[in-house]
């Protein structure tokens, strides 16, 4: 199999139609959206007829976060795969009435991992609750030829307060029970993972890499660009998150985690060019050492202290610094990416390659991070990641779809590995 620094990265997400009329949300939709629809917000369905109306003089209600569209049947499919890697991330959901039920399958074809959701989830004008159960199975990379993984099954609770569109609080309690036979995880095998996570959002409110950080983190599925969010108000957005980790009640993990990410769209005249600005930081607070390890015995950083592997912070290549083909863990996090987007054409109907596109953005990218289990890191600049790339993100029309392609080639100019070159694809009716 080729190595990571040689293999280029292709996302392609499809539009499904089940029971003859499903109808596939423009989630991330990216450039272009629907009339009176800002660029990657999901339409949100009209309350029923018998709801009471609103006082006009005490402002609009809280409006559902991420309220999917619907279709008569109330399907709503979803499909993503990424190649070379060969992952498939398949939903399929149904909507009746406000409450909505999904199932979620995330598959690698080549590694053989699988993790499968199912959720139940209630819309209310002042809150939405979540029930999620998940099993998650993951194993040693195809050449290494090992039988040895890692399974994760755990439920969680979702509350979220939509103070109005753009602003919400999250609560989420989660139980992990993690089970494995990679020598790696020795310290966290046959243990229990029992968290609390508070949030708080500014805009942004359907994009899954800032959901992940106040809910889900396993349920996302990584994006190419920052561009394809929205972002608000004023072109702001903000996610923040604290996470505890409490070894009462069965738990066997003690930490609390911070984490915060900021995003900003500066337009740059008249033309259409605009630049985005992402600042994304963590750290651990607290964090207990480790009692398993003898003292003098040979341990790497991430058994130091009792947070699970899949909690640390991972500094890579795919959704966070493009160029980088290296994975670091840490438990201290702070990286940047700026993204100039300058049009070629806007708007237009061109035809080319039998396809009628309608817009086109090249884009300059850079970006600069570092991630470890000291504080001293910030400070020590030899071991920051910079990298920089271009790409592009256009859309076009292919018979009743809009299919939105993106592409990028970024090189880290420390580290090891060479050019990395990725795509993505999505699509929806």
């Amino acid at each position: 199999m080729p190595g990571p620094a040689r293999t280029a990265s292709l996302s392609a997400v499809f539009a499904l139609l089940l029971a003859g009329a499903a109808a596939a949300s423009p989630q991330d939709a990216g450039a272009v959206a629907e009339p009176g629809q800002e660029p990657g917000q999901e339409p949100v369905s009209e309350p029923p007829a018998s709801e009471p109306a609103t006082d006009p003089s005490a402002g609009p209600p809280p409006e559902p976060t991420s309220l999917p569209r619907t279709s008569r049947e109330g399907f709503l499919p979803r499909l993503d795969v990424l190649f070379p890697e060969g992952e498939l991330d398949l939903r399929v959901s149904r909507l009746v009435d406000k409450v909505f039920f999904e199932g979620q399958v995330q598959y690698n074809f080549i590694d053989g991992d699988i993790t499968s959701f199912l959720r139940y989830r209630y819309y209310g004008y002042e809150r939405i609750y979540q029930i999620t159960g998940f099993d998650s199975l993951e194993f040693e990379g195809v050449e290494e030829l090992s039988s040895d993984f890692e399974r994760v099954r755990g439920f969680l609770f979702l509350t979220q307060w939509p103070h109005d569109y753009h602003h919400r609080t999250t609560f989420l309690a989660e139980v992990d029970r993690i089970t494995s036979n990679k020598e790696a995880l020795r310290f966290d095998t046959d243990k229990t993972n029992t968290f609390l996570r508070v949030g708080y959002q500014i805009g942004t409110p359907n994009d899954p890499r800032s959901n992940a950080i106040v809910g889900e983190p396993r349920a996302r599925f990584e994006q190419l660009f920052t561009a394809f969010r929205e972002v608000g108000p004023g072109d702001f957005g903000l996610s923040t998150a604290l996470t505890y980790g409490f070894e009462f009640t069965g738990g066997d993990f003690d930490y609390v985690k911070a984490e915060f990410e900021g995003l900003k769209r500066f337009e740059l005249g008249p033309r259409g060019h605009f630049l985005i600005g992402r600042l994304h930081g963590g750290t651990f607070p607290v964090k207990s050492e480790r009692d398993e390890v003898r003292a003098g015995e040979e341990r790497e950083p991430a058994d130091r202290y009792t947070i699970p592997r899949s909690e640390l912070f991972r500094l890579d290549g795919r959704d966070n610094l493009k160029g980088l083909d290296e994975r670091v863990r840490g438990t201290e996090q702070l990286y940047t990416t700026w993204e100039y987007f300058f049009p070629w054409f806007v708007d237009s109907e061109r035809r080319a390659l039998g396809l009628t596109w309608q817009n086109w953005y090249w884009i300059l990218y850079g970006g600069y991070g570092v991630t470890g289990f000291d504080r001293e890191v910030y400070s020590d600049l030899d071991l920051y990641f910079p990298d920089v790339g271009i790409g592009f993100e256009s859309s076009f029309r292919l018979k009743k779809y809009t299919v939105f392609l993106s592409g990028i080639v970024a090189q880290a100019l420390e580290g090891e590995g060479g050019v990395e070159a990725k795509a993505s694809i999505k699509s929806y009716h």
